[in-house]
């Protein structure tokens, strides 16, 4: 098993209900981790048949610089949902921070995952 992780992507998007956050972009902080079948890419050292995380982190970045978002929990599924596309995905973690949403914490996050059942199926 080998683990794909992506750490701290920072982006910016609309997220809240607040008319100040309607109107303003803010930051959130975005970790993923993916289990991907890497055999391809492990005994044949090649691209082929391999799982490309420069492209689901476009993707994601796409996703969430381009729709508003009112709550945390929305944004963090419609992350997981976009790895889960792909159907040899066979586990995927996300967690989303909304930095400074709380007066006295550094962040609040929403941490959520899935775990396909049959490889080759979608969730």
């Amino acid at each position: 098993m080998a683990i794909i992780r992506i750490k701290n992507l920072l982006l910016r998007t609309y997220i809240g209900f607040k008319e100040e956050e309607l109107t303003n972009r803010q930051d959130v902080i975005i970790n993923m981790t993916i289990d991907v079948d890497h055999n391809n890419a492990i005994i044949k050292d090649a691209i082929d048949g391999s799982y490309n995380y420069r492209t689901i982190t476009k993707q994601v970045i796409a996703l969430v610089q381009d729709k508003k978002f009112k709550m945390l929990e929305k944004l963090t599924q419609s992350i997981l949902d976009e790895i889960m596309a792909n159907k040899n995905v066979r586990f995927a973690k996300v967690e989303v921070d909304k930095p400074h949403a709380l007066r006295f914490a550094e962040s609040v996050s929403i941490e959520l995952e899935a775990l396909r059942s049959n490889p080759g199926n979608n969730h």
